[in-house]
Order: structure tokens, then sequence, then C-alpha cells
């Protein structure tokens, strides 16, 4: 299990990651996109990426817009697996 972030180090964190924000124990962004299937396709490849790092998201889809939420509940909050998993989600986009 990965330790929870400090306030110090989440703020750190956040900056590798700047469209994610922080709320209630977690981080979250919402995406979105032209059509409902590209979304559709974006959570698959969220899914592929998250199953590889063990560790998935909380995922809402509402048509055309996607939104994410990582924590690690066995750590009660954000942790560095958060974090990783935010930047990896990022390259599939950005």
């Amino acid at each position: 299990m990965s330790d929870l972030l400090e306030d110090d180090d989440l703020s750190s964190a956040l900056k590798k990651c700047p469209e994610w924000e922080y709320e209630k124990n977690a981080i979250n962004r919402t995406f979105e996109f032209e059509e409902f299937m590209d979304g559709i396709d974006f959570v698959n490849s969220v899914a592929d990426i998250s199953d590889e790092a063990q560790h998935h998201p909380d995922i809402r889809i509402s048509y055309t817009k996607v939104t994410l939420k990582l924590t690690t509940h066995d750590a009660g909050g954000v942790t560095d697996a958060d974090v990783e998993l935010a930047q990896r989600i990022d390259n599939l986009v950005d």
C-alpha cells in the first residue's frame, strides 16, 4: 500500500497533473469529447492502463463528459499511485 500524501507533497504532485483537482480525499478530472463513442473509447483506454497499474478510478459517464475520480481507498486518500495514474491518463488526451 502507498503512503498518503501530505498537503505539501500533494500540492507538488498536482503540479505534474494540473488539470486534476483535489476534493474530498480524491483527485478528479472531467474530460469532454465531441461524440459519446469518443468518451467510451477513452474509458476503454483508461480501463486498460488502470488494470495494468492495478489501480482503478471511479468513472462517471454523462453523454460526452467523462469524470474520473482517483483515490487509494486503503490509505484513505491520495497517494503516489493516484498521481502516477492521473499522469498516465493525461497522456491519453494531452
